[in-house]
């Protein structure tokens, strides 16, 4: 059995495939976190919604340290984490996905590590590869089975929010490789790297970025344009958690990213 997590983003959220699921409410040291867990194809999995529900909670001011921690407290080894992102790409269409390999942080304000305090001591955790390679490899042999329109790398540039970026900003990403840009993936999985957990993002392309696009960007824009590919998100999410002829058993190092600093403890 796989233990499995889906963190939903902007609009990704289907109830029917949550049938016979249970809520629960962890407690955490960070906070509560609110989950819906079941059991599909013989394999664990937990849902998150990462904005709450009705979308209250901006990207600047999710409890990432609370929703991670509650993961792994309930033995979760695999994240597969949704987002809604602008576009720098042109060749990154609206409706397109995109299964990240890397990405470049622009956030200011965000706690982005467990290890800020005397008990936990200093830890520099191995980021080069952001996304793991083995999650990454799994959910681009989904797509390629299915009609998605998809990319097999792209470059997320993670910004504070919860304003939408300048035109020169979205120039200046461009200009240092940026293929999108969103607010949730920094420092969603630089906690699941700390917490030893295999994270893989799908970012959903919403819209062209400023300055790119010939409009004013919209928060409607966006859940309007997201609301279009969730029917293709959850054929993905259901196809990813159903696949489980994996040879690969997760070689990838993620759960034994922290062992320099004596492993990851709840």
């Amino acid at each position: 059995m796989r233990n499995i997590a889906v963190i939903g983003g902007t609009g990704v959220y289907n109830p029917e495939a949550l049938q016979g699921f249970k809520e629960l409410l962890i407690t955490t040291p960070y906070g509560q976190v609110a989950c819906t867990t079941g059991v599909i194809a013989d394999n664990q999995v937990t849902f998150i919604t990462r904005h709450g529900a009705g979308h209250k909670t901006p990207p600047h001011k999710v409890n990432y340290r609370a929703n991670i921690w509650a993961l792994k407290s309930l033995g979760v080894e695999e994240i597969f984490a949704t987002t809604a992102v602008g576009s720098l790409n042109k060749g990154m269409k609206a409706g397109h996905f995109v299964v990240c390999d890397q990405l470049i942080d622009f956030t200011k304000s965000r706690i982005n590590t467990f290890y800020d305090t005397p008990e936990r001591g200093v830890a520099h955790v191995d980021f080069s590869y952001p996304y793991c390679s083995v999650l990454r490899e799994r959910v681009i042999s989904c797509l390629e089975k299915s009609d998605i329109n998809f990319h097999k790398t792209g470059t997320y540039v993670c910004t504070e929010g919860p304003r939408f970026e300048t035109a020169a900003e979205i120039k200046m990403f461009k200009t240092l490789g940026g293929d999108l840009v969103g607010m949730t993936n920094v420092p969603e999985s630089v906690l699941a790297r700390e917490a030893e957990m295999c994270y893989v993002n799908v970012s959903i392309v919403t819209n062209m970025a400023a300055g790119i696009s010939p409009t004013p960007l919209s928060h409607t824009e966006v859940v309007e344009a997201m609301a279009q590919s969730v029917s293709n998100m959850n054929l993905l999410i259901d196809a990813y958690i159903r696949n489980n002829d994996y040879t690969d058993l997760l070689t990838c190092g993620c759960s034994t990213a922290m062992k320099e600093f004596g492993g990851f403890k709840l």
